[in-house]
């Protein structure tokens, strides 16, 4: 499959090393003659210098009608009309269009009938992930599956937690009338598949899959977290404003931004919400807005200097919990054990694009964790020559690649957790589990129609 990506940045790098890794024939184009070069070194990938949305440039990369074009620059203007050029010009078979601007996707058409085939917003993604998680205090990370009936979630184990000490095998005694299913735990930034005898320890970061109804029970087993009122933002572009407004009527929402012209702006627009102009690495500004009682601080600029630095004062003076936007891949492993929770945008971004770019019939495809290629996957069992000779047979008969683990079935809308006594039917929806993604295609099998 050939894939034709528009900007080399933070996303369209990430996605030209994940798909080029993965036997895509990836090309790339981007005005940064230094960010081509540094990808070309590291990647075999065919590149252009040039503008996204030139003619020449999209006639360089040698788009046609067997090519799937990525436009992820950071214009959005620039994004919907190389998509135009790439259809309209080169017949292009796919356009997938990253907008930064929300109200683009709800006005698709006014670009053309079948331009944009594919529209993907990581800031909505962000806000949608940021209110989750605040709305479900102790979680780390929530995803999810068919169509929200399923969550995935990870959680990491305090010493007070009920499971600390205990075995899986009988975590169903200490929560009789809720099914979960922990496909892996994260133990010292090492990932491995548990069993029965497996026994939780503190600091474990558990992923444990339920229905959606269950989430709040099942992490007040591993950690008590009291839930919280007292929000700060830092940042009022997009993301930051986005959520103040989500959270303004259920929460004590202050937002800081360093302009004044930004600061009046939000201030007429927000209705609830205390707008501060400052920075958010001045102590006495957070001292006097008592940071000490500020049960989640947001960090959302698009400055990660920024973010890092205000969260560390903010956690240094009393705020509960610590949220960051993190853009740089390099800060990954530094900020673990200094800021509670971080999301990266471009992970979002990316697993938007592999979910479109999947042959198979894959509804859901979430990256995990960038740097360890943790993945979880939802696919709709198909009948053919692999899963013949499967339908009627125990889920744990399934042959699966080593670190891939089958965490839920839906079934006609009913959510069942893997056991020895469920059966394989057609039509499954598969949520599975890979401790790396490079054994995907040992799970894909399942999903090929035909």
């Amino acid at each position: 499959m050939k894939i034709a990506i528009l900007g080399a940045g933070r996303v369209g790098s990430s996605l030209a090393r994940n798909l080029s890794n993965n036997n895509y024939e990836v090309s790339i184009v981007d005005e940064n003659k230094n960010k081509i070069d540094s990808l070309q070194e590291k990647l075999d990938i065919g590149s252009v210098v040039g503008h996204a949305a030139h003619q020449e440039s999209l006639k360089k990369l040698g788009i046609d009608e067997d090519t799937i074009v990525i436009a992820v620059t950071s214009n959005d203007e620039v994004n919907i009309i190389a998509c135009q050029i790439a259809k309209r010009q080169f017949k292009a078979k796919k356009t997938i269009c990253r907008f930064k601007d929300a109200e683009y996707i709800n006005n698709l058409d006014i670009f053309g009938e079948n331009i944009i085939d594919v529209p993907i917003s990581p800031e909505y993604e962000v806000t949608s992930h940021l209110r989750e998680l605040i709305a479900h205090p102790g979680a780390n990370q929530i995803e999810e599956f068919a169509d929200g009936k399923v969550k995935l979630v990870s959680v990491k184990a305090k010493k007070q937690g009920k499971l600390v000490g205990r075995e899986l095998k009988n975590i169903k005694e200490d929560m009789p009338n809720i099914d979960a299913y922990i496909p892996i735990i994260y133990r010292k930034t090492k990932p491995f598949i548990p069993d029965g005898g497996t026994i939780i320890k503190e600091n474990d970061e558990v992923y444990f899959v339920s229905d959606a109804n269950n989430i709040d029970t099942i992490v007040d087993e591993f950690r008590h977290d009291d839930p919280s009122s007292r929000i700060m933002i830092v940042g009022g572009g997009k993301i930051g404003f986005s959520l103040a407004k989500e959270l303004e009527n259920d929460y004590k929402v202050k937002l800081i931004d360093s302009n004044d012209e930004k600061c009046e702006e939000l201030s007429k627009s927000l209705d609830k919400t205390i707008v501060l102009k400052g920075s958010a690495t001045d102590d006495d500004l957070l001292k006097s807005e008592n940071i000490d009682s500020i049960d989640v601080f947001c960090a959302l600029t698009n400055d990660d200097e920024t973010n890092v630095m205000s969260s560390l004062l903010a956690k240094k003076l009393g705020a509960k919990k610590t949220m960051i936007i993190l853009n740089n891949p390099s800060y990954l492993k530094l900020v673990p054990g200094f800021i509670d929770i971080y999301i990266a945008p471009y992970r979002l971004t990316v697993s938007s694009v592999l979910q479109d770019l999947r042959e198979s019939d894959v509804a859901q495809d979430v990256i995990l964790k960038m740097e360890s290629g943790a993945e979880a996957v939802e696919g709709v069992v198909h009948a053919n020559e692999f899963t013949s000779g499967l339908f009627g047979s125990s889920i744990d008969d399934i042959p699966m690649p080593e670190g891939a683990s089958i965490a839920a079935i839906v079934r006609h809308g009913e959510v069942i957790m893997p056991s020895n006594g469920v059966n394989l039917a057609l039509n499954d929806h598969l949520i599975i589990f890979l401790k790396d993604r490079n054994i995907l295609s040992g799970i894909e099998r399942l999903f090929h129609e035909g």
